[in-house]
């Protein structure tokens, strides 16, 4: 059968019931690949669904026009936005194919280091971006979980970032977002407590990571 594979081990000659339980499908091998995204026991109300999908759409767009400082407004102070690295790993080691919190990783900002990519991007000598990027970010799948702080949500969500620079430079990003988001005065609404960005690859062909997720 194409798109999985499945393992099977008779423990009898004479087949059960039980010896289905020893299917695995290998498509959704570990439960390490969900490890810190807990997925709530309902759906978002229609109201609140619609509000984070909306200020996703509006987020995309500013990043697309090259709105970056109306987007740096809405990231908190205490914003933590965060790329580990992927390996490949054999599916008994699915807990270590991120990097965590203390190891290397593409990204591992603050609030004054993305100041710090901002002011670059918006330069005349960040020449990673100058010409600048022609990016579209597509955001789906979103899911929202409510937390037990007031107005506090987790929001998982999927995208395809395609990015195009110069004649011939074209890269493609796709993977997962896992943010803490604020509801916060502002335009928007929200605001960005936390981004940790789950890339779909583990070996990158870019030239560089001077695009915002």
């Amino acid at each position: 059968m194409v798109g999985w594979t499945c393992m099977c081990r008779r423990r009898a000659e004479v087949p059960s019931p039980d010896i289905y339980l020893e299917i695995t499908v290998m498509t959704n091998p570990s439960p390490h690949f969900f490890k810190t995204f807990e997925w709530p026991s309902k759906a978002a109300g229609l109201e609140l669904q619609n509000e984070i999908e909306q200020f996703y759409y509006r987020e995309a767009q500013l990043l697309d026009h090259r709105a970056y400082e109306a987007w740096f407004a809405l990231l908190d102070k205490d914003i933590h936005y965060f790329m580990p690295l992927r390996t490949n790993r054999m599916i008994r080691e699915g807990e270590l194919e991120y990097s965590g919190d203390q190891d290397f990783a593409h990204f591992d900002e603050t609030h004054e280091t993305m100041y710090g990519r901002i002011r670059k991007v918006t330069s005349d000598v960040g020449w990673a971006e100058n010409p600048p990027s022609r990016t579209r970010h597509l955001v789906s799948n979103v899911i929202v979980k409510e937390t037990a702080t007031p107005d506090t949500f987790e929001v998982n969500s999927a995208f395809i970032l395609y990015r195009n620079r110069l004649e011939r430079q074209v890269d493609i990003f796709a993977g997962e977002r896992r943010d803490v988001l604020r509801r916060a005065d502002n335009n928007l609404g929200f605001s960005i407590a936390k981004r940790t960005i789950l890339l779909d690859q583990s070996t990158l062909l870019a030239n560089n990571l001077s695009m915002f997720f």
